[in-house]
């Protein structure tokens, strides 16, 4: 059991699993003296749905990462070690189309295509990401980073469906009324996470040199050296401040609670000191910058409950 969970990458999956339960517990904290049409089964349904493809993701991942993984991580392999490559293959494959049926219930039963599309082309990224874009420059790594804030997204799509009416207002029929929530913080965490998840895996590339060597992948360190690439990671960790800086110039958007304003902060302090040390003290910083979009993008989904 311990081996298949490694697999999945269940720590990933409880990382899902925390932000889409933060965006209903945002949304209706944010909201009290809102009506908000909310059904727990389905967004349970939903979060399941999720789970179940990012799960057959990671394994398809392991799948055709294997001649990589021999070399840069011999001793957590799960696949040929525990199970075989063709269970891998008819786990993936199960696990998509549970997936995908729940999102086809969900899309019946709202009257609408969006699960379905998201779910789709969740699948499809996923799998054409493992097998092709993973090897191709900045494509794969774009990819793989924009699907952690699709997640986010698509939660608040699913508040959209419930709440946001299309049919002709009546006053007399209460199935017309509309409720249209405030969804911009989660957008920005999504929009803020992308940037975090894409120097993640610049640093993570960095780590896993050797391996993608002997598979041709076309990753940004092996295209710029270890050194640039870790600059471009820093410097990606400077975007979400640039962002926020920009969108209180340019809108009236805020951060929802003083906690928020503190964790942000302190977070781009981080940032700023782990770039002061790529210049400074570099051999300390290769100690601690895995660490660094790790503990940024716990801090930030905590920003949903706090």
């Amino acid at each position: 059991m311990i081996p298949f969970l490694r697999l999945i990458r269940i720590k990933n999956l409880m990382a899902i699993l925390i932000a889409m339960l933060g965006v209903s517990y945002f949304l209706h904290k944010q909201n009290p003296f809102e009506v908000i049409d909310f059904h727990p089964f389905h967004y349970g349904m939903l979060i399941c749905s999720t789970l179940i493809i990012a799960a057959a993701g990671h394994i398809i991942n392991d799948y055709f990462d294997l001649k990589a993984d021999r070399v840069n991580k011999p001793n957590s392999m799960v696949l040929t070690k525990y199970m075989a490559k063709r269970w891998a293959i008819l786990a993936n494959w199960i696990l998509n189309i549970l997936g995908f049926l729940m999102a086809v219930i969900l899309s019946l039963h709202y009257d609408t295509l969006i699960f379905v599309f998201v779910h789709l082309l969740s699948i499809n990224l996923l799998w054409f990401y493992s097998a092709y874009w993973k090897r191709k420059l900045i494509l794969g790594t774009a990819v793989l980073s924009a699907l952690p804030g699709l997640v986010l997204f698509l939660s608040c799509w699913f508040f959209q469906v419930l709440n946001e009416k299309h049919s002709y207002f009546s006053s007399f029929k209460e199935a017309t009324w509309s409720t249209y929530l405030d969804y911009r913080f989660i957008y920005f965490v999504a929009i803020c996470a992308f940037f975090i998840n894409l120097s993640r895996e610049i640093i993570k590339d960095i780590h896993d040199i050797p391996g993608d060597q002997l598979i041709d992948a076309q990753t940004i360190p092996r295209k710029i050296g270890t050194r640039k690439a870790t600059l471009m990671a820093l410097v990606i960790l400077q975007l979400p401040a640039i962002f926020y800086l920009l969108l209180k110039l340019l809108t009236d958007f805020s951060l929802p609670t003083t906690y928020t304003s503190w964790i942000l902060s302190m977070l781009e302090g981080i940032f700023l000191v782990g770039l002061a040390a790529f210049f400074m003290a570099p051999a300390l910083l290769q100690k601690f910058i895995r660490w660094i979009p790790t503990i940024a993008l716990i801090l930030g989904l905590t920003c949903l409950y706090f």
